[in-house]
């Protein structure tokens, strides 16, 4: 299963529950979820195809489009802290491409001449970047043949805010792969629901 039980209270010392209990608190296992063994639960999630998003309440979304392909490049969801942007990628068997990727995220922020501060967070490395009054989080989550990358940007004094909702959003995050081959590091397909394209297409 791809999901994890919450590092907190006597979990962090590595204790394995067994028995009824495991299943009493059940409520405590976080994603992100591999559609395959997505918990079948009542949580609002937002049909992205590849992605399935929880939304926090009152969010806006922003679509950003390819100009060129009239592809979805991206979706922001827009609170009143920040945006959050969760991204998915096609990945090797093998994992490890987060590890990868922030090493390249990095160095091209330390060329924008960003701060960088790098930390061990619930899924692995996190890499937080300061520019002008603006902070930035980023999370990168390897799953089986993908990999999640999720991103919170806002003021640096709604930082703290910012970054629980987005690692909320990550908790709850559902990824469709599919079985289709894809070259390591290529986008994972995002569709739009039917109502949110047409209001683009109308606002065109």
């Amino acid at each position: 299963m791809f999901g994890r039980r919450r590092k907190r209270g006597r979990h962090a010392t590595g204790a394995v529950d067994t028995g009824p209990e495991l299943d009493e608190e059940f409520e405590d296992v976080d994603g992100p979820w591999d559609s395959t063994v997505a918990p079948q639960d009542d949580v609002d999630r937002l049909d992205l195809g590849s992605v399935l998003l929880p939304m926090p309440a009152e969010a806006q979304l922003q679509v950003e489009m390819d100009q060129q392909s009239g592809s979805v490049r991206a979706v922001h969801v827009l609170t009143s802290v920040g945006q959050l942007t969760v991204s998915a990628f096609a990945a090797p068997k093998s994992g490890g491409l987060w590890r990868e990727v922030g090493a390249e995220l990095i160095q091209g922020l330390k060329e924008d001449g960003a701060r960088i501060n790098r930390e061990n967070g619930e899924w692995g490395e996190e890499i937080t970047a300061r520019n002008q009054g603006v902070q930035i989080l980023f999370v990168g989550v390897d799953g089986p043949r993908w990999m999640l990358r999720g991103v919170a940007a806002g003021p640096e004094e709604h930082f703290e805010q910012n970054s629980a909702a987005l690692r909320e959003m990550l908790r709850g995050t559902v990824v469709v792969r599919g079985e289709q081959p894809m070259p390591p590091r290529t986008p994972l397909p995002v569709e739009l629901p039917e109502a949110i394209a047409r209001h683009i297409q109308q606002q065109g």
